[in-house]
């Protein structure tokens, strides 16, 4: 299909639905990941959203609270079909790592760390980094479209792989820039007026582009306040249930009330949550053991989902924990804490839709967001390297601390996404396989 060629008709709720049912199971290396296999199918493969708009969304994501690869996940699944297709990509996306991560919780009391699971995950890992790459060269090949743009990368890379500069001071730094330009150099900002004709030539074959209209509806206090009652009344249910009928209130409150203030408070993706969990899960109220914190994180790590994700063992942990080792109250307390993590995503995206929707047709804001995008491939990069780093020098970054089959495997699995575009999930499933014989033969 050639870029401007129409599209026509919205996709079915059938295979959208197919679609966020199966990046659920295979959404793998966090938010670089999420938006690898998101971008891949949507933006490249089935022209669903454009990439102006796909990028826009995300900027816009990254400054909420919570997962923003799940709430760019609900914001496309509303536009495509309203309500329904937003609680079914936002409830999809989490749902499978959920019931994986439960699964794991339950073998990881009952048996330990049993290493032949890690060694599937482990076999995993250079697939995922081969994926995070091959994300980071589309986005960078899409996002950075001048100098301007190679230069906020470069910034945002060095800031947080060399400064430690947290994602949400980065995302406020650029803004800062961003508006500085826009008073003293709007064109430096605005960029070439003929670039600009030519993207809006492209967006027309895309079903979401610039010029589609909006399936969310205009901004109305009105429609702010139902929506606030709805999620005050899902907010609700939950915990009155577990007043009622579950010893312990005090308990459950605690509980609910510190991942609902979690999802509410923390901004600046998992890496900024997940301290914060810890720091009070563990050293404040002594829900785990930090050592029990750190296998969590590493069972995270090694699921699909957001990393964010392992709140999900922490509940199930404090909840085994306090009730004397029961099963089942680990159970609740895991259902509990992602119910209550994930909630508030819904009414950021349903409440803040219209507003995200205004700002699409600024010239400004698009701007300001696109420098943010640009950022974001310099925090993508560090990613890379952060995860990659670990993957390939497991013992620290010298050449006698070399994992040479999982450089290997990472070179095979690039080979094996570009040059062949294999299905994600064959090279999951043959890269758990070659985990799985490495443990078998000791390699």
């Amino acid at each position: 299909m050639m870029l401007n060629t129409p599209f026509t008709g919205r996709p079915k709720f059938k295979e959208a639905l197919r679609f966020w049912f199966k990046l659920g199971w295979i959404s793998f290396g966090g938010t670089a990941g999420h938006i690898a296999l998101m971008h891949d199918f949507l933006v490249d493969k089935k022209k669903w959203i454009s990439n102006g708009r796909f990028f826009h969304a995300l900027s816009l994501c990254m400054l909420l609270p919570g997962p923003e690869a799940q709430q760019l996940a609900i914001y496309i699944g509303q536009q495509l079909h309203r309500k329904k297709g937003g609680i079914a990509a936002g409830v999809l996306f989490v749902l499978p790592s959920m019931f994986i991560l439960l699964a794991l919780s339950i073998i990881y009391v009952l048996f330990g760390n049993l290493p032949w699971i890690y060694a599937l995950f482990n076999g995993l890992k250079p697939a995922v980094i081969a994926l995070i790459i091959v994300a980071l060269l589309r986005v960078a090949k899409k996002s950075l479209k001048s100098y301007l743009h190679y230069i906020i990368a470069g910034m945002a890379f060095l800031s947080i792989y060399i400064f430690n500069v947290s994602l949400l001071l980065i995302i406020i730094g650029t803004i800062i820039v961003a508006l500085t330009l826009h008073y003293l150099k709007p064109q430096l900002l605005l960029g070439d007026p003929e670039t600009s004709e030519q993207e809006l030539a492209d967006e027309k074959s895309y079903y979401i582009n610039k010029t589609s209209a909006t399936q969310v509806g205009s901004f109305s206090w009105k429609n702010l306040l139902i929506q606030l009652g709805v999620f005050l009344f899902l907010w609700l249910i939950p915990i009155i249930g577990c007043l009622i009928f579950l010893q312990d209130g005090s308990f459950w409150k605690k509980l609910i009330l510190f991942f609902t203030q979690t999802a509410f408070f923390t901004v600046g993706g998992s890496y900024t949550v997940l301290p914060y969990v810890a720091q009070f899960a563990v050293g404040k109220f002594g829900w785990l053991s930090k050592m029990q914190m750190i296998d969590g994180f590493a069972l995270a790590e090694t699921t699909p989902g957001p990393l964010i994700i392992v709140v999900a063992f922490v509940g199930f942990m404090a909840c085994y924990n306090h009730f004397h080792a029961s099963l089942l109250m680990g159970g609740i307390g895991l259902l509990m804490t992602v119910f209550y993590t994930f909630l508030p995503c819904f009414l950021y995206i349903f409440a803040g839709g219209p507003l995200i929707e205004r700002s699409h047709g600024n010239e400004t804001v698009s701007a300001v967001l696109k420098l943010v995008t640009a950022a974001v491939v310099g925090v993508i990069l560090n990613l890379t390297i952060y995860l990659g780093k670990d993957v390939i020098f497991p013992g620290g970054v010298l050449l006698s601390h070399l994992n040479l089959i999982s450089l290997i495997w990472v070179l095979i699995s690039l080979l094996l996404l570009v040059r062949f575009n294999l299905n994600v999930i064959y090279l999951i499933l043959l890269s758990m396989g070659i985990g799985f014989l490495r443990f078998l033969t000791g390699m």
